[in-house]
């Protein structure tokens, strides 16, 4: 069986990082990790060829190649993924779909005739895909019907089958579920709030195969929240980082966790001593009631600030995800979160506008209120909330543009992140020295040109960096990278207000159009 793994592409979106990439002349920032991992389940006497759709088009030669198709995707990659499913079909080619989008709106799959939908966590569906398969099933659904694999029987995924030069970090994975209940969240819907981790020396063995192919930059753990075990965690990270002293620290990681990582020292110290150096935490909101209404108990046991604070000093850069247009969330919501961001000295703040995604507790319970606007979903930062929230539409819209724009003002940026890098925890880790590329040494001089020489920014580049040299000489890399991060969000910004502005004025021509209908209907029936 040759078979030919299709990844489709992303829209524009906070992580896409096209200026920045393009600066190290390199296309995507991770690589699908998923469909490495299922060529890795399924039997591995059939062939292998994948393409990200990120990095370059399909060619008819592996079109004409493939025996069967197989398409992972999340929701915001639905439109590349319909047009790869409907590519595939056009050519008289079977194609299998699987991953988030399809599990959980797998009629929308059905429609666009993808034959077979291989739906819930792979390690127990695709043996049974395989299964059908060769009992010459044309067809099917395959469901694992609420059970979950255990993570520690899964393969070392298919790395080798990457592209890994296009690549400016490397995924793998240690657990899946979260413990929480935030009502939004369609994480727990999908893995369960009971976290599964690998082993061990399971995790050691995928390190094991990257650092054999030659791999030696960045690795993000995709954990959805890494800590959710902490007792499991804290087992693989004393084993880590034996692991990267004995190979000279090849790879720095970066994460996902709750922001009660701040509650525990140990885990923070064990983490920097593996050579992690940031960390994504759900903050959410600095309002309290919104936080306690969504069910995301777990901000507000302690003070969020003195939290990142703490991540911060322990040697962790946050990266933070902030929400607008909670329930009876109060007018200024915008400009709290900008405050926040402000107080803490987080330098990348992913923005967003609340969307109920469907099977979360947040849809149900806005189906049973009639409140879902449209059963269209997305978590890009460019498109309006898809449910009638408790206060206009209009006003939230309008904070959420300005908020991001100031977040991302270029001298405002260049401020936070100094401050964050002034307090952060410098390395435990000494890694061996790298001649830089002429690539990387490019990347350098066009951002200092940027920001040092070409903008208003100027001054406070060049006090900044210096400042940082003198007073913590240990993270000036790390700072530099970071000031180079807002040569995308520049950009991007932009992107979303005119994305916002038009989807707003959109619905506020349809709403007029529909309010001038009623009254002369109601001026005729009179």
């Amino acid at each position: 069986m040759k078979v030919l793994l299709v990844y489709p592409q992303f829209p524009k979106t906070f992580w896409s990082y096209e200026k920045i990439l393009e600066l190290v002349d390199r296309k995507v920032l991770l690589p699908p990790l998923g469909l490495v991992t299922v060529a890795a389940i399924l039997p591995q006497n059939w062939e292998f060829k994948l393409v990200d759709r990120n990095i370059r088009t399909v060619t008819e030669a592996e079109w004409e190649w493939a025996d069967l198709v197989i398409i992972s995707a999340m929701i915001v990659q639905k439109e590349d993924f319909i047009a790869q499913i409907k590519a595939a079909k056009k050519r008289g080619k079977k194609v299998a779909v699987g991953g988030p989008y399809p599990t959980t709106l797998p009629e929308e799959a059905q429609a666009a005739e993808a034959d077979y939908l291989i739906l819930d966590e792979g390690e127990i569906t695709l043996p049974m895909f395989v299964e059908a398969i060769k009992n010459g099933a044309e067809t099917r659904i395959f469901h694992a019907n609420g059970e979950k694999p255990d993570v520690s029987n899964t393969p070392i995924p298919r790395f080798e089958l990457l592209e890994f030069d296009a690549y400016d970090s490397m995924s793998i994975q240690f657990s899946r579920g979260c413990p929480f209940q935030c009502e939004f969240c369609d994480i727990i819907v999908l893995y369960g709030r009971k976290p599964r981790t690998k082993t061990p020396q399971q995790l050691l063995a995928e390190l094991d195969y990257l650092y054999q192919l030659g791999w030696r930059r960045g690795v993000f753990m995709v954990d959805d929240n890494f800590i959710g075990n902490k007792r499991n965690v804290k087992l693989l990270l004393k084993e880590l980082k034996v692991w990267q002293a004995e190979h000279g620290y090849p790879f720095r990681f970066n994460t996902e966790a709750s922001v009660d990582l701040a509650q525990d020292q140990e885990l923070m110290e064990l983490m920097v001593q593996c050579y992690f150096d940031a960390v994504f935490l759900g903050i959410e909101t600095p309002d309290e009631d919104s936080l306690s209404l969504t069910k995301k108990f777990q901000n507000t046991r302690n003070s969020l600030i003195e939290s990142v604070q703490k991540i911060i000093q322990a040697g962790l850069r946050p990266m933070a995800g902030f929400i607008i247009g909670f329930d009876g969330e109060k007018n200024g919501a915008g400009k709290r979160i900008v405050q926040f961001a402000e107080q803490t000295g987080i330098p990348t703040v992913m923005f967003g506008m609340l969307q109920a995604l469907p099977n979360t507790a947040l849809w149900q319970r806005l189906e049973k209120e009639g409140r879902l606007r449209n059963q269209n979903c997305n978590i890009n930062q460019t498109t309006l909330m898809n449910f009638i929230p408790t206060r206009p539409l209009e006003d939230i819209a309008k904070e959420y543009v300005e908020a991001f724009w100031d977040l991302y003002e270029a001298e405002q940026f260049l401020d936070r992140n100094y401050r964050c890098f002034l307090m952060l925890g410098a390395p435990k880790v000494k890694a061996k020295f790298k001649m830089p590329s002429w690539i990387d040494l490019r990347a350098l001089l066009i951002v200092v040109w940027r920001q040092g020489i070409k903008r208003k920014t100027r001054w406070k580049f060049w006090h900044h960096l210096f400042s940082i040299i003198k007073r913590n000489p240990g993270v000036w890399e790390h700072y530099l990278t970071v000031c180079a991060h807002n040569e995308h969000f520049l950009e991007y910004r932009q992107i979303v207000r005119d994305e916002i502005e038009r989807q707003l004025n959109e619905l506020l021509a349809e709403e007029a159009k529909l309010s001038s209908a009623t009254a002369r209907k109601t001026a005729l029936a009179s």
